[in-house]
């Protein structure tokens, strides 16, 4: 072991020191204190670093290889040397290998052996090297590539250079340590462009071009909208969702970062390019929006004159039966009970099973028949049936709030929305606490049951989603919405700044991974790690969650991350902003013109 001890200078504090002192008394402030040289590792400071050399590669090189091992999240410096080699020299080995690979065959083939096929193929290999050689489309280099990592212990130094081998080991690459010679190792990774360890391997321009660790940061096509702009090169984000294999979205976002600003502007391009939307907001968001663009907004509430009868039938669409819809739609009524009655027995289950069977009988609806015109039960015939039925009377007890008691104007109603038109909106900010999950429940079907029928190009907004996943059975209602929706020309846009029970919720996770994009906002530091387990981020990316201003964040396109800034233009910001103060001065204009006609 060595131990090199590194000179410091004190400059004159009472006298201005020459430039060169100051010089060197800042390069003497930037170097460690002194270098422990150990066979497999250095001590610099209070850091302990090792270097790691690629030694072999296998037949086959494929593109963007080398981005796995950029982008690992850990602290190292990377070195990538390439030494040209003699075109002469080089075609001269070839020419030999190339005349013992063809000897060796003919040896085989008079001694009557069955044909080796990877000597053929590296005869044929050799000889198109040596074609794209003379025809200067390839040249030869040795190649050395060096990897020095940094950890705060020996313990976790061997920790990160077994991920490192074994993330190689999986491409059949393979990388050694640099034993006794860390040094020579560790000044190579030096930004001096000095190959000190000379260790290589013959590649080939091609091959070679697989270790440039540029991987693109851009997400622009030739389609879509546009979302933002790309903080890492200034680049946009112009993106069509729906050429992923879903086009479902999680937005995740502590309050006030700008989330539903963001997907306002998302929803208005959206509409300029033909997409219907459809919207449930719990907080009268979206009003604005919709009276700018003259949509329709629906407002569900006990006293509203808006209603949702769920006892509506769905329509049977081609390859159904109707006694699947039947079925389907039953199962469906159970789970909206479920959610009202705050969970049933199994006993409760079977009863009530039966029951919404003969409520559907007493209006002469059945299976066979439920595609003809004939006016759907309400609320309060279920409640009817249910008092009439062993062991439904406490069921029944349950359900008179929503039939004749304080919620009475909420469930109990027959339906009378009309939803000719391309952008909808429900709006729940009006409701008790209590009903929010249900309102959710219902419109969720409602609105399913109109995008089964009638295939169009749909995104569906539901903001503040976590409502859905407090109760088992909504979540589990909604789960299988994300999970369909692809087949049906839909994207799902899931919103929530409930960031805990969003992700600790059985559903929430399979929500996430079943959504091919995400944006991400600002996030507190108490939930980072958090969001950052189940969106596998990095501490860099952390940091820019934390440290987020209001509208940027990180945008997730499957596997591509970038970093966003979410920018409107003067027009779009007048009808999207969600600021009090902004929203009150744009409603005065309003009324100063109105006044003025």
């Amino acid at each position: 072991m060595a131990f090199l001890k590194l000179p410091h200078k004190i400059s004159n504090t009472t006298n201005l020191p020459p430039q060169r002192d100051i010089l060197t008394t800042l390069a003497d402030l930037i170097a460690p204190a002194g270098l422990e040289i150990s066979p497999n590792y250095l001590k610099l400071g209070n850091k302990y670093c090792a270097t790691l050399f690629v030694l072999t590669y296998p037949h086959y090189l494929a593109s963007n290889w080398f981005s796995s091992l950029v982008n690992l999240d850990e602290s190292f410096d990377l070195a990538i040397f390439f030494h040209p080699l003699d075109v002469n020299n080089i075609l001269k080995d070839l020419r030999k290998k190339s005349a013992e690979f063809q000897a060796q065959i003919a040896i085989e083939a008079e001694r009557g052996l069955v044909r080796n096929p990877l000597l053929e193929a590296a005869l044929k290999n050799i000889e198109d090297l040596r074609d794209l050689i003379q025809q200067g489309n390839e040249k030869v280099f040795d190649t050395g590539v060096y990897l020095t990592y940094l950890a705060d212990s020996k313990e976790d130094l061997i920790k990160i250079q077994s991920k490192i081998e074994n993330l190689l080991e999986r491409q059949l690459i393979y990388a050694k340590p640099a034993v006794f010679r860390e040094f020579e190792g560790f000044e190579s990774t030096l930004p001096l462009g000095l190959d000190r360890l000379l260790v290589t391997t013959p590649l080939n321009s091609q091959p070679a071009a697989t270790l440039f660790p540029f991987s693109s940061l851009d997400l622009s096509g030739n389609t879509g909208i546009l979302y933002g702009l790309n903080q890492h090169n200034n680049s946009l984000i112009i993106f069509d969702r729906f050429s992923l294999p879903n086009a479902n979205m999680v937005v995740l976002a502590q309050s006030g970062a700008g989330k539903s600003y963001a997907i306002k502007m998302e929803l208005l391009r959206s509409l300029l390019l033909g997409t219907n939307i459809l919207v449930i907001d719990p907080e009268n968001e979206y009003s604005y929006l919709v009276d700018s663009l003259n949509g329709s907004y629906f407002k569900i509430s006990v006293a509203s004159n808006d209603h949702i009868n769920p006892f509506d039938l769905p329509p049977v669409t081609e390859g159904e039966t109707p006694e699947e819809v039947f079925r389907s739609h039953i199962l469906n009524l159970i789970g909206l009970i479920k959610v009202m009655v705050g969970g049933l027995t199994p006993q409760e289950e079977t009863i009530l099973d039966r029951a919404l069977t003969q409520t559907y009988a007493s209006r002469d609806i059945f299976p066979e028949n439920m595609t003809e015109a004939k006016t759907p039960p309400l609320m309060e015939d279920l409640e009817s049936i249910l008092q009439n039925i062993e062991g439904g009377e406490n069921l029944a007890a349950k359900l008179y709030k929503y039939t004749k008691g304080s919620y009475a104007g909420f469930l109990n109603q027959p339906s009378n929305i009309n939803i000719a038109n391309r952008l909808i909106v429900f709006g729940i900010r009006d409701l008790e606490e209590e009903l929010r999950p249900i309102a959710m429940y219902v419109v969720l079907n409602y609105i399913w049951t109109m995008i089964r029928t009638d295939l169009k190009k749909r995104l569906m907004v539901i903001d503040e989603g976590w409502w859905l996943l407090k109760h088992e059975e909504s979540a589990a209602f909604l789960f299988s919405l994300v999970k369909r929706a692809r087949k049906y020309y839909l994207g799902i846009t899931f919103i929530s700044q409930d960031i805990e029970d969003a992700l600790m919720s059985p559903y929430g996770k399979p929500i996430i991974t079943n959504s091919s994009l995400a944006l991400l906002l600002k996030q507190s530091p108490a939930n980072i790690d958090l969001v950052g387990n189940a969106f596998n981020l990095t501490e860099q990316e952390k940091a820019i969650l934390v440290q987020a201003a209001v509208g940027t964040g990180l945008f997730f396109a499957e596997d591509q991350h970038v970093a966003i800034q979410v920018l409107a233009s003067y027009a779009e910001d007048q009808i999207i902003t969600s600021n009090p103060a902004q929203l009150e001065e744009l409603q005065k204009a309003k009324d100063e013109f109105s006044s003025n006609l």
